[in-house]
């Protein structure tokens, strides 16, 4: 059995006197599709942006690809390079067109070439649906189109695993299934995916394990089919019979 490519071993976080994260124990395998879901609050996006030290975590062990995540690491870019993120808020450089702004990264931080950075960023654009869009400004674009975007940008980095926190949440109603069908294409091509998300049509779409999140800590971890159809934990059957009402 290969290592996980994350693996978090007995992690707490606190942001002064809160506790945000309590013992999270928690991995991902090459190939997972795992979904994290849970109240405002509970702890999801702290977790998921601790993967990629975006956030740093006071206690336990984390690891990326065999590399510990800690205060005094030298090499946190190359870890990045590894971990793709996508926000709920799109982040692209408004002054760069939709183009430039996929080939930047790999330009700047991978020292790939112009044109094999053209090259690639073109072929990620057909992938997430949008090639037409390459020469317009994100300011152009709908909000589903620049989620895809900020989708695409983050596979040019040829990245291991892809982080996904809330995508779809400041998104207009109609355009969350664009971007949603997007993370399917992804996941049912193979890719490593950690997705924070409300979307349970999605989870019950493309998860190998959905993992409930309450008061920083995990409490139920189960594939789709027991997580939905048997919640084990009495927080997470409340969870369920509010969101699954909508």
């Amino acid at each position: 059995m290969a290592e996980p490519i994350i693996k978090m071993t007995g992690v707490s976080k606190w942001y002064g006197t809160f506790q945000a994260l309590t013992d999270i124990n928690f991995s991902v395998n090459q190939g997972d599709k795992i979904v994290v879901c849970g109240p405002s609050g509970s702890g999801k996006s702290t977790m998921i942006r601790t993967l990629n030290w975006l956030e740093a975590h006071q206690v336990g062990k984390i690891e990326v690809n065999g590399v510990e995540l800690h205060a005094k690491m030298k090499n946190i870019d190359q870890v990045r390079m590894d971990v793709g993120m996508v926000f709920q808020h799109f982040n692209l450089f408004p002054h760069m067109t939709v183009l430039e702004n996929l080939m930047a990264a790999p330009m700047w931080v991978r020292k790939v070439n112009r044109s094999d950075a053209e090259k690639t960023a073109r072929t990620f654009l057909e992938r997430v649906r949008i090639p037409e869009q390459a020469d317009k400004y994100p300011g152009q674009l709908s909000g589903g189109q620049q989620q895809r975007v900020a989708i695409a940008r983050s596979l040019c980095m040829n990245p291991k695993v892809m982080l996904f926190d809330e995508p779809t949440s400041a998104l207009d109603p109609e355009m969350v299934s664009e971007v949603l069908e997007t993370m399917i294409h992804l996941a049912r091509e193979g890719m490593t995916m950690v997705c924070v998300t409300h979307e349970m049509g999605f989870a019950k779409a493309v998860a190998d394990r959905v993992v409930f999140m309450d008061a920083g800590q995990i409490v139920e971890e189960n594939d789709p089919h027991s997580f939905f159809d048997n919640p084990q934990h009495m927080r997470t059957q409340e969870f369920l019979s509010q969101i699954l009402q909508h």
